[in-house]
């Protein structure tokens, strides 16, 4: 069903798709495939880290921040292994994987800190 329906919708603007759109509308990787389409969803992730530069860092988790990273990097290159390539989505999976090592860095800077003022408290009390 969602398939005959998305057909209809793409048989349906391709009428109202420019000359000068053509190359990008007829490409392997263009809005007719699902090449075009899945960026989106990793954008949402790129938005969710992006939301959460301004959380608390103690709020932060090792394990999620960690497994985006991870995964961002790992996508990455894998959208540029793929056929056809996939810059798109290479760009979503780099800006997934920026902002997972970016908040990884923020923890490390906080328990390290955390671990100063312990071992200061502890000097100041001998």
């Amino acid at each position: 069903m969602s398939s005959k329906l998305y057909k209809a919708i793409i048989t349906f603007a391709e009428k109202f798709v420019p000359n000068a759109l053509r190359p990008l509308w007829e490409h392997p990787a263009g809005p007719k495939t699902i090449f075009f389409w899945a960026p989106f969803g990793k954008w949402g992730l790129v938005i969710a880290g992006f939301g959460d530069i301004n959380r608390p860092v103690e709020k932060l988790s090792v394990r999620q921040c960690g497994s985006l990273a991870l995964t961002g990097t790992l996508w990455a290159r894998w959208s540029l292994i793929i056929i056809p390539k996939n810059y798109s989505l290479f760009f979503a999976n780099c800006f997934v994987a920026v902002t997972g090592f970016y908040q990884l860095s923020r923890i490390y800077l906080y328990e390290r800190r955390l671990e100063e003022e312990k071992k200061l408290k502890e000097k100041e009390k001998k």
